[in-house]
């Protein structure tokens, strides 16, 4: 009776945890990379160079990502399907279209299909430091219905965050090669 009733109570507590917890979140990072800006922004406008920096497509390394439309312009789409049976590198299926870009940003929608569909915004923002510094910061942003926005937002953002840092990361060393 007393572990059903210390269960009961933990379970209510995260529940109304869960209640007062945002629905809405984000996450952001920046890294600043040892190149023009016009180097930086032209190289990650590409959703085709994506395979080569992007944490959460290299998990898979037998994807094969194909885009859809003018890469690197509004509408192009990023698609991919993970086909992997290993589940720590099985990527699932989902596409990124680019909705708008100018010369200091670019925000791409993130349409996750499998193996739980939602949708997300990534803002691109490129600011220049200097001649040759560009700083690149990127803000992924989501919405969790409740009661999912508990693990979304305690556990979701520190993983995203881990991520997103070494995709910006990858891309620092790839382009000051």
């Amino acid at each position: 009776m007393i572990i059903l009733m210390v269960a009961g109570g933990l379970i209510g507590f995260l529940l109304v945890l869960a209640l007062v917890l945002p629905k809405h979140y984000s996450v952001t990072v920046a890294e600043t990379i040892n190149q023009p800006k016009s180097v930086v922004y032209d190289y990650v406008r590409l959703l085709g160079n994506q395979p080569f920096y992007s944490e959460w497509l290299k998990a898979d390394p037998d994807l094969k990502p194909w885009v859809e439309g003018e890469d690197g312009k509004v509408g192009a789409v990023l698609k991919w399907e993970s086909y992997n049976e290993d589940k720590n590198k099985n990527v699932g299926m989902g596409e990124q279209e680019i909705k708008g870009m100018d010369d200091n940003s670019i925000e791409v929608e993130l349409r996750l299909i499998k193996p739980m569909a939602g949708t997300c915004k990534l803002e691109n923002i490129f600011v220049e430091v200097s001649k040759n510094q560009t700083t690149y910061t990127c803000t992924f942003s989501a919405y969790a219905r409740f009661p999912i926005n508990l693990p979304s937002y305690l556990i979701g953002r520190h993983f995203i965050r881990k991520n997103q840092q070494q995709t910006l990361r990858n891309v620092k060393d790839i382009l000051e090669q």
